[in-house]
């Protein structure tokens, strides 16, 4: 019979997600989970086979902290930008999760390859551009893609500490460029 759990799962994945906030994820070790729980390593492995198995759950766990930032974000009168800032919020408020989810190493396909397999709302947050602005979905993944650039660009500079535009400074830009995109597209296909 395997010995009797001494934390809970959720206990030993919060404070992982703690030391990822606070160090990043390479500092996710069985000594540093041990410590903060005030044990050793071994209960940790009653309850995941591996450390590798615990960093997969904290990244899962980041996935659903920035889904929620997504979700507020489409709830904004104007979805798309309130997305935008959504992203950048998070890259703000939680620059850590931000650069373990967006900042990693990606193989080297293309931007239209990638955003899907990055951000699972992308369908959702393809349509908060498309179905407003009647765009064909082929306009609508262009201006996704190039405004996608720029606010990872943003949101990157913040969660370097490289930026600090304020909330209003980043509506403004966000919405001239996409409005800028927009008129290219609809003057394109006009």
């Amino acid at each position: 019979m395997p010995p009797k759990a001494k934390f809970t799962k959720d206990e030993i994945l919060n404070t992982a997600l703690n030391i990822t906030r606070e160090q990043g994820i390479d500092a996710v070790t069985a000594r540093e989970l041990g410590a903060r729980l005030g044990s050793s390593p071994r209960p940790i492995f009653t309850i995941f086979k591996s450390m590798d198995e615990v960093k997969d759950f904290v990244i899962l766990k980041a996935k659903e902290l920035y889904g929620q930032y997504v979700e507020e974000g489409l709830k904004n009168k104007l979805a798309f930008r309130g997305v935008g800032i959504a992203y950048i919020r998070f890259a703000i408020e939680e620059p850590r999760l931000f650069q373990l989810l967006f900042m990693t190493a990606a193989d080297s396909r293309n931007i239209s390859a990638v955003l899907p397999l990055i951000d699972e709302h992308y369908d959702k947050i393809l349509k908060s551009v498309q179905e407003p602005y009647h765009l064909d979905k082929a306009a609508a993944e262009k201006i996704y893609q190039h405004l996608w650039t720029y606010t990872h660009g943003i949101a990157a500079m913040f969660a370097t500490g490289l930026c600090s535009y304020t909330m209003e400074q980043l509506e403004e830009r966000l919405t001239e460029v996409f409005q800028g995109l927009l008129l290219f597209e609809k003057k394109k296909n006009s």
